[in-house]
């Protein structure tokens, strides 16, 4: 462990008493001088006259020295006393004065060091008067406020992450264990087995895919920021779905228009991805999308919106948090649950805003504003 010198406390009050006790021996230096200057050129007596002091007989001369000499003791020893007194005084002030100022210190010192994953509920809320302390120890609030946040955030998705991921290694290994156990097992059952944890892998290898890309956005910073038309990668989303759409007998509407924004456009085209694939799969057959692309408010927005179940409005807002499905069942056939959690991480990573309404009569509207393309970059070859 790496020495440390006295405390802080300590310093400040050996700094003060030291400040003070080199200015109480100046003062006492100077009056010690003034003193017996001023009584040494007081009026001297007539020459030739003597004076008795304690049966001495002194000349003027030898009275005045005796005089200036006399007062300067006096003043030593006076000044001494007063010296220490000063320097006691001010000692025991500045540590009893340090105390209290640095208490809230030791207060946010304390609650660090006793500060867990499983205690970040605890708060200094420190009182008194607003100084740099208080707004030391309400900083430190605020920071416990983000990290609890944060941590319970974690504690959820590891959870859900955990099920999500337990389901199909459950598949794969029951499937497994369920062939090798027969040993009348056929090519076909074998295939039917293949199949079974082709499935479930392709599961697992989504599941992971989408952990990933929201660990990427969940960090703020995008590696790529350039110039791109939102309808283009609505367009090259689309062609994805459309045939799943087509084959559920889905009615699609497109009102786009070129429009700029500036971002990644890999992450951009897996927001229109998340949005449609959504709108296909939660949808009902022979049900409808609407899709938009235009400026609005002076942003860029993109609109999705879709016929499905009915939603809540309450519940609205838990389908942007990771594996909420709108109450679906878990199941493989409705994706891992990210799709929206995905889409709310990309777009804040782009400055940018999403909401979500449900329709009336049964569906989800999901409209994303964008920031759009500053000029600049807006005619860069």
């Amino acid at each position: 462990m790496r020495r440390r010198g006295p405390g802080l406390r300590v310093r400040l009050t050996l700094l003060a008493t030291v400040l003070v006790a080199g200015v109480s021996a100046l003062l006492l230096w100077l009056g010690w001088m003034l003193v017996g200057n001023v009584v040494g050129n007081a009026p001297s007596l007539p020459q030739g006259s003597t004076v008795t002091v304690q049966g001495r007989e002194l000349t003027p001369d030898q009275f005045s020295a005796l005089l200036s000499e006399r007062a300067r003791e006096e003043v030593l020893d006076v000044g001494v006393i007063a010296f220490l007194c000063v320097v006691a005084a001010t000692a025991l002030l500045v540590w009893t004065l340090s105390d209290r100022v640095l208490r809230p210190l030791q207060e946010v010192t304390h609650a660090a060091r006793r500060l867990s994953a499983e205690s970040l509920g605890e708060r200094i809320e420190l009182t008194g008067p607003r100084d740099e302390v208080a707004d030391l120890a309400d900083t430190f609030d605020e920071m416990l406020d983000r990290l609890q946040a944060s941590f319970e955030a974690q504690r959820r998705f590891v959870a859900n992450a955990s099920h999500e991921l337990r389901t199909p290694l459950a598949v794969v290994r029951t499937e497994l264990d369920v062939t090798l156990s027969d040993p009348d097992a056929d090519t076909e059952e074998l295939r039917r087995m293949a199949g079974v944890v082709r499935q479930a892998t392709l599961r697992a290898e989504q599941l992971v895919e989408g952990l990933l890309l929201l660990a990427k956005t969940d960090g703020g910073g995008l590696a790529v920021r350039e110039a791109v038309d939102l309808t283009v990668l609505v367009t090259s989303a689309w062609h994805a779905v459309r045939a799943e759409a087509a084959q559920r007998g889905l009615d699609v509407t497109m009102d786009t228009r070129p429009e700029l924004v500036v971002g990644d456009p890999a992450l951009l085209e897996r927001v229109a991805g998340n949005l449609l694939e959504n709108a296909v799969r939660h949808n009902v057959d022979h049900g409808w999308i609407k899709v938009s692309v235009g400026e609005h408010e002076g942003r860029i927005r993109l609109a999705v919106a879709s016929s499905g179940p009915e939603l809540p409005a309450a519940q609205v807002p838990e389908l942007f948090e990771p594996f909420r499905r709108g109450g679906r069942a878990r199941t493989a056939k409705h994706g891992a649950g990210l799709g929206l959690s995905i889409v709310r991480a990309v777009v804040n990573a782009h400055g940018g805003d999403v909401q979500a309404d449900p329709v009336p009569g049964g569906g989800l509207a999901v409209r994303v504003d964008l920031p759009t393309a500053p000029a600049a970059l807006s005619f860069e070859p």
